[in-house]
């Protein structure tokens, strides 16, 4: 048989030509906590400059209480709130009643709600209130909410968490396929509040219950909700979400904790664990080719670079643990990974930037122009990275190898614990009581 060669030109224009023939919605949907390729990234542009007036092409109130980051699918947005259905006592009222078996607004009925709006008017096209119910357990008076799980979608259901108050499926029309009634209590650490977003992969909706019980990892069919697998896991309160890898031909679903953990896709057989991450682990992991970096930022805070391959315990070894870092890491905020770069934002508003095959620091604890605090996870955009900080304020800093801050655009009196999510060069901001969409006019 004579092999064919093509020029290079022509390879190139091969792969334009197949990006252009992708259905439109493929490169303008954002249907899961951290992006089309999880590692908070998106496709296109959006305006560089902007504030609650300029470029914004509208803002809408959202009633209630929640800080799961929305997805999109087409034309349609979705996110989730609780709305509460009688009065807070005057503590929760006044975030006194932070910590403890009770927690912030423990007790009072609320309304766990799924939203879908229309991403180019904010006009709401559906709502549906998924349960009534007291909570069992509060959450952190200034950061939590009882609406905290990211939902997922896969264009044609929509995925919604509400942890210790189930899950639920609808099509993007709003109609109820199955629910999976509460699976456990969750006592999470200091009554802190759930969070931990859904993954979706191929048939399989994983979801993590990490807690000061007994943790699971638990495997649904997505169409019908129906248990696949549930795998006990030896671990404390975590808010990080599972992350599907392939090596060489087995998937397996990478869970950070302060041991990580790899469990076999289509069984939930651990297959590999390394120790030493640290506690409260929240940020998502990241691949950079065969290594998959996950890192935890409160006690004892470490990264891990893992090289994929190995089996049983890699605590330490020097085969399979590519590099670490313990300083700067990030709390609450999931890294960005571009161009072999790996972001990493802390709490009080550092920035760092390592190359992700080594761990050479590009810079590192970087601060940015202003004092801030940061829970939302930063989005990277054709040349530059947007974080929203607590403050009000979008940070736009350039992507590379060297800190360029770009721009700083005020937002006005908002809180953003939501992270900024991208859709058909439309750049979405939610607040604790808004939703923004900017756009170039």
């Amino acid at each position: 048989m004579r092999k064919i060669t093509y020029p290079v030109q022509d390879l190139v224009l091969l792969a334009v030509l197949t990006l252009a023939v992708m259905p439109a919605h493929l490169a303008a949907d954002w249907q899961t906590w951290r992006g089309p390729n999880h590692d908070g990234v998106a496709q296109g542009d959006v305006p560089l400059k902007f504030s609650a007036t300029e470029n914004t092409k509208w803002r809408v109130k959202i009633p209630g209480k929640g800080f799961s980051t929305p997805v999109i699918s087409g034309d349609r947005l979705f996110l989730t709130t609780a709305v509460n259905t009688q009065p807070l006592s005057a503590a929760d009222a006044a975030g006194e009643d932070r910590r403890g078996s009770g927690g912030t607004a423990a007790g009072v009925e609320h309304k766990f709600i799924v939203m879908a709006l229309d991403k180019n008017t904010g006009k709401t096209i559906w709502e549906k209130t998924a349960l009534v119910a007291k909570p069992h357990e509060g959450y952190h008076h200034r950061y939590g909410s009882f609406a905290s799980n990211s939902p997922v979608t896969d264009g044609k259901m929509l995925y919604a968490s509400f942890g210790s108050r189930g899950v639920y499926a609808y099509d993007l029309d709003g109609n109820l396929k199955w629910k999976l009634e509460p699976p456990v209590k969750m006592a999470k650490r200091n009554a802190f509040g759930e969070g931990a977003p859904p993954t979706l992969h191929e048939n399989v909706l994983l979801l993590n219950y990490d807690h000061e019980g007994q943790s699971f990892l638990l495997a649904l069919d997505k169409t019908t909700g129906k248990q696949l697998w549930r795998t006990d896991r030896d671990e404390p309160s975590t808010w990080t979400p599972p992350f599907v890898v392939e090596h060489q031909g087995r998937k397996q679903i990478v869970v950070a904790g302060q041991t990580v953990r790899a469990y076999d896709f289509k069984t939930g057989e651990l297959i590999w664990q390394a120790g030493s991450l640290g506690t409260n682990t929240i940020p998502a992991p990241v691949l950079q080719g065969d290594t998959v970096i996950v890192m935890s930022g409160h006690r004892d805070p470490n990264l891990l670079a893992i090289k994929l391959g190995g089996k049983g315990d890699l605590t330490g070894n020097p085969e399979f643990i590519k590099w670490t870092n313990d300083r700067g890491n990030a709390y609450s905020s999931s890294p960005v990974l571009h161009n072999g770069i790996l972001y990493v934002l802390t709490d009080r508003g550092m920035i760092s930037a390592f190359d992700a095959a080594t761990g050479e620091k590009y810079y590192h604890q970087q601060r940015l122009p202003n004092p801030y605090t940061f829970k939302s996870s930063p989005l990277a955009i054709n040349g530059k990275l947007y974080m929203a900080a607590e403050e009000g304020d979008v940070i736009v800093l350039k992507l590379g190898k060297t800190y360029e801050v770009l721009a700083v655009n005020k937002m006005g009196d908002e809180f953003f614990i939501s992270s900024p999510i991208v859709a058909d060069n439309q750049l979405y901001l939610r607040s604790d009581d808004e939703l923004f969409c900017i756009a170039q006019k």
